[in-house]
């Protein structure tokens, strides 16, 4: 008896009714992009100093040059202005005093230069930067700096939390359902955003935008990979997440252009509106209503899906349906990832393989950012650079399978950070060539993890399977940045040290998971305890019943 991707093989595997569905949900992809990586923008720091009153006007009355003024009333300035002392502490003496010097201005108020007394910024920060942001709205620098690290790991904690749930109602309600409800919720939410006035309700708002975006991604991730055949769908995985890539590109522009915080929400969440048009506009899966023994909207979609693509459907099909003994929908549970060997194996596995990759991802960025010139051009670099990750693995994965690209992937980006950590500081050129090969490394690993993890997992689990593997992905991202910005105080490349090891590890643990390439999906758990098999497994499938007449 056929399967379902026999059928589409007849109606058609990636044709005109994929093709639309492919291409809404890569407008999604694209969206989901300043929610995760919006603290590039939203919280950036530009160079500081304490506000001492009386400094301008006596500035003014001496004539002095910008660094004229920072050199004479800006503790350890040097120059630069890069030291804590900088940046957060200011002489305890007053500039508005009568008779200072404009040659040693602290000399003639104090005497001995060096026995000035210093004390925190009590009058606030002068910023050098025409722009606005959570950091020079709110003030969170110096001891106050924290609290940006907070903002960002509350959008990693709703990550985490929501993938659990939002992995739910996807395998227990459907993918659209779930769709439309996240986009809703998140779109509410980063309205809010623009306009609450304090910095306790941005951080709630911003934990209850990553509850929901994250687990909306995914369920586009999983929707989009259930329409195609299987011949298309590394194709339109690698894709869809090539579309966020797209998305890093526009977010940039569109942070150039638009340099305050407020506004920059709100411009990038107003066209989310329009995603709510997708409930007249994307499918249910059908793979999910065939595994909820809703057979006859699976029916209807396949006919439609033939339809749209102006082919014939097969003749005199009369029902999908599971083999007797599977009769019935089946439930989604936490126990089926780790009930049986194989499945418990792969979760384990992937879900190290979620943290290391959003480990350093994320934390290669923020390293890079540690000395960054131009924000703008170094988060430009940083995008481009997953095009040609996506490329190679496009023109690897079906000539070489999945595990090895994979493994190789995890292993250059370990190397490379180790080559980093190890070149000089004066050839920076180098530096910064390694750096981003390993960039590409870990982003080709993370395009992988993303794609093979739904090919592991049965359908009526799948979307659970991978929200609950990637949720280890969020604690990565809650804990990266205490690995990079801590780390570096005690040596500037121990976190790529740290990177290395994660690397290498995750590159030897991938060898040890099942060969997906061209396999059909998975139905049962059966299936992927068979999965290591050459022969397709042909127990507990998913069959198309098709009834034929003598014409």
């Amino acid at each position: 008896m056929p399967t379902l991707d026999d059928i589409l093989e007849s109606v058609g595997e990636f044709d005109r009714f994929q093709k639309q569905t492919f291409f809404v949900l890569c407008l999604l992809s694209a969206a989901f992009t300043p929610v995760y990586v919006g603290v590039v923008f939203f919280g950036f720091t530009p160079e500081h100093r304490c506000f001492s009153p009386g400094v301008a006007e006596l500035s003014q009355r001496c004539g002095w040059s910008l660094e004229e003024q920072l050199n004479h009333t800006v503790p350890n300035w040097g120059g630069h202005g890069t030291s804590f002392s900088s940046r957060c502490r200011r002489y305890e003496v007053d500039w508005n005093a009568t008779g200072i010097s404009c040659t040693d201005p602290l000399g003639s108020l104090v005497g001995n230069r060096s026995a000035v007394p210093l004390g925190p910024c009590q009058d606030g920060w002068v910023y050098d930067s025409l722009g606005t942001s959570l950091v020079t709205e709110f003030n969170l620098v110096c001891e106050d700096s924290w609290k940006l690290d907070l903002f960002q790991s509350s959008v990693n904690a709703g990550f985490f939390i929501g993938s659990i749930n939002i992995g739910y109602i996807a395998d227990r309600f459907g993918r659209k359902c779930c769709l439309l409800s996240t986009i809703l919720a998140n779109v509410v939410c980063g309205i809010l955003l623009v306009f609450v006035p304090t910095y306790l309700w941005i951080v709630i708002l911003r934990f209850l935008q990553g509850l929901v975006s994250k687990g909306c991604w995914t369920a586009g991730y999983i929707l989009v990979t259930e329409v195609v055949g299987p011949q298309y769908r590394r194709m339109v995985g690698i894709l869809y997440q090539t579309a966020f890539s797209v998305g890093l590109l526009v977010f940039d522009a569109i942070a150039y252009a638009i340099p305050h915080w407020r506004w920059l929400q709100l411009t990038v969440t107003l066209p989310s509106c329009f995603f709510l048009l997708y409930y007249w506009c994307l499918p249910e899966s059908p793979r999910w209503l065939i595994s909820q023994g809703k057979n006859d909207k699976a029916m209807k979609i396949v006919s439609d899906m033939a339809k749209k693509n102006r082919k014939k459907m097969p003749s005199h099909f009369e029902d999908v349906k599971f083999e007797e003994e599977d009769g019935g929908k089946q439930s989604p549970s936490l126990i089926d990832l780790v009930r049986t060997p194989q499945m418990r194996k792969n979760t384990f596995i992937l879900m190290y393989n979620w943290f290391t990759s959003s480990v350093l991802y994320q934390g290669l960025i923020m390293h890079m950012g540690v000395a960054a010139g131009n924000m703008y051009l170094d988060f430009l670099y940083s995008a481009l650079v997953e095009f040609p990750a996506a490329f190679f693995i496009i023109v690897t994965i079906d000539r070489v399978g999945r595990r090895y690209p994979w493994a190789a992937a995890n292993l250059v980006a370990g190397a490379a950070c180790l080559v980093t950590a190890l070149i000089p500081e004066d050839i920076h050129w180098l530096k910064v060539i390694a750096a981003c090969i390993g960039r590409m490394g870990i982003t080709m690993a993370f395009e992988m993890v993303c794609f093979v993890n739904t090919e592991l997992y049965p359908t009526y689990i799948r979307n659970l399977g991978v929200m609950v593997c990637s949720s280890l992905c969020d604690v990565g991202g809650v804990i990266v940045p205490f690995i990079v910005y801590r780390l570096v105080e005690v040596w500037h490349d121990l976190p790529l040290i740290v990177f290395t090891v994660l690397g290498l590890i995750a590159g030897g643990l991938v060898l040890l998971l099942p060969e997906t390439k061209g396999r059909v999906l998975p139905e049962t758990v059966e299936d992927v305890e068979n999965f290591h098999r050459q022969s397709a497994p042909k127990a507990r499938k998913i069959y198309l019943h098709v009834q034929t007449t003598e014409v």
